[in-house]
């Protein structure tokens, strides 16, 4: 699902290429590397940004709150290298499902305590109790509410109705309410009230104002947000605060507050153009609830490290992994300390079967690309033709060319750089013609393999081919991809290699599968 763009202002930051972004009025902004553009709310609805090729720009929504009283006027501004990361992992928060408690609910819920406002001498198990209102609204299972559910913990200040989300998800206001309801316990509107209110916790204990907490968490007046505070904590929001000036709960600040905080610094560093400007440090270590989605989900770290946990077992993701999330699994994805992941899309259990996870490595002259891919999958800022299922290819050729490591490689660095080479264009350059290679890098070839060059060539191609099948691919896009021009020659090739056509041996895999 593509986040909801709610009514805000805009950001756009061009991390490498060129854009243009134009207002309704005719103005037209230029943008370079490392360029952003500030677009306020009343702009926001009638701007439109255009790439050029080989452009990677990041798309932003920061809530209504963030630089109100300073940034009322379209502003073009240069973006400190020191800033990149951090606005990549601000994309990453407002686009997945990422929260991280930096104070202690448990803190909080002594202090209530200790101002009267919970019971002082709680019976055994009523403490945690306590401390659990201070806890995100379980999620609901259902697929319909938990899209909604998400977006509403990214931005609690989203107002819209029951049939303005069911429209959006899509479901029906009936069915919406009613998942709602069976997986949570709350109606909608509880739910939503709980996350506002747990939002408003995160943003008071990061020593905000009450008043601009109210409208960041979506309290159209002062009056309703006081009432519903003091009904779920038994004080006031400034008597709340107050005391959390007197005694901060153990911790730092959680993820929501960090990001909050760390946006209103860069609001200022475009207002001041940079003067005096130091980057953040990236947010602390992070992760999800446990959840479940409807679909395959391919997630990539693009900085640092992080995990992915299913039942008892803990998949290690490391910098330039991506991961596809089985569909339907309960799962929950973690990041350490200054570590960065991205959604690069989704799919349907009908395009790709999948019952596990499936990791691969992309290298680093990647990023670029998978950056793009990310943005075009979560923002409507993609091409007119983008098909999300090309992420599904992508992932499989790579898986393919990975695997295809396992036919043995030389140990002589330049028969090794050879075969490496060979690989990385397998696509193009995998015909019959020998490469240029030195008559005793072809004999060491021999001797560390077992293999001539050109009988190593045919079986990384048959290898390659062989997981590319399995995975779903037709036979004629497998031909082209491991370089044959005509599928009866890549059948006659894959046929004496596996005693197997290549339809019967798919057939038999995803039989299997």
């Amino acid at each position: 699902m593509v986040p909801v763009e709610r009514p805000s202002h805009m950001l756009i930051w061009v991390r490498t290429g060129r854009a243009r972004v134009l207002l309704d009025d005719g103005t037209e902004f230029s943008l370079g590397d490392g360029e952003g553009i500030w677009v306020p709310q009343r702009l926001r609805s009638r701007s439109l940004t255009i790439t050029e090729p080989g452009t990677v720009a990041f798309p932003y929504w920061p809530d209504a709150g963030v630089g109100t009283w300073e940034l009322t006027e379209p502003m073009r501004f240069d973006v400190p290298d020191d800033w990149h990361d951090w606005l990549i992992q601000y994309f990453n928060l407002q686009v997945t499902p990422f929260t991280g408690h930096g104070y202690s609910p448990a803190g909080v819920a002594d202090l209530l305590r200790d101002l009267g406002t919970l019971p002082t001498a709680p019976a055994p198990g009523e403490a945690s109790a306590a401390s659990a209102l201070l806890d995100p609204p379980t999620m609901p299972k259902a697929a319909g509410a938990r899209a909604v559910a998400e977006d509403l913990i990214r931005d609690p200040a989203l107002g819209l109705t029951v049939k303005e989300w069911a429209a959006r998800v899509p479901s029906s206001p009936r069915t919406l309410l009613r998942e709602f309801v069976a997986d949570t316990g709350l109606t909608f509107e509880q739910w939503r009230l709980r996350c506002r209110l747990t939002a408003a916790v995160e943003l008071l204990a990061a020593g905000y104002d009450v008043d601009p907490v109210a409208a960041r968490v979506g309290f159209a007046s002062r009056g309703g947000f006081r009432r519903a505070f003091h009904q779920q904590f038994g004080l006031t929001p400034h008597e709340f605060s107050r005391a959390l000036a007197a005694r901060t709960p153990a911790g730092g600040l959680t993820g929501r507050a960090s990001a909050a905080r760390q946006a209103d610094n860069f609001v200022r560093l475009m207002r001041t153009g940079g003067a005096a400007a130091h980057a953040p440090d990236l947010l602390p270590a992070a992760q999800t609830p446990l959840h479940a989605i409807d679909s395959h989900v391919l997630s990539w770290m693009y900085r640092g490290s992080g995990y992915l946990d299913i039942d008892a077992r803990r998949y290690e993701r490391l910098r330039g992994v991506a991961t596809w999330i089985p569909a339907g699994v309960e799962h929950i994805t973690g990041l350490h300390q200054d570590s960065i992941s991205l959604p690069l899309g989704n799919a349907s259990t009908a395009d790709l079967q999948l019952i596990e996870p499936i990791q691969v490595q992309f290298p680093r002259a990647w990023d670029d690309y998978l950056m793009f891919c990310s943005i075009s999958a979560r923002t409507s800022l993609h091409p007119i033709d983008y098909d999300q299922t090309q992420i599904i290819d992508l992932f499989a050729e790579q898986v393919a060319a990975q695997r295809a490591l396992s036919v043995p490689m030389p140990t002589d660095p330049r028969g090794r750089e050879a075969a490496m080479d060979y690989l990385r264009r397998i696509g193009v350059s995998a015909g019959s013609a020998d490469f240029d290679l030195p008559a005793d890098v072809h004999r060491a070839f021999h001797e560390q393999t077992g293999m001539t060059f050109a009988r190593w060539r045919y079986a990384a191609r048959m290898r390659m081919a062989r997981d590319l099948l399995a995975g779903g691919a037709k036979p004629s896009s497998v031909a082209r991809r491991v370089g044959y021009a005509h599928l009866p020659a890549f059948s006659a090739a894959f046929t004496r290699f596996h005693g197997l056509s290549p339809r019967e041996y798919q057939e038999r895999e995803i039989g299997t599968a």
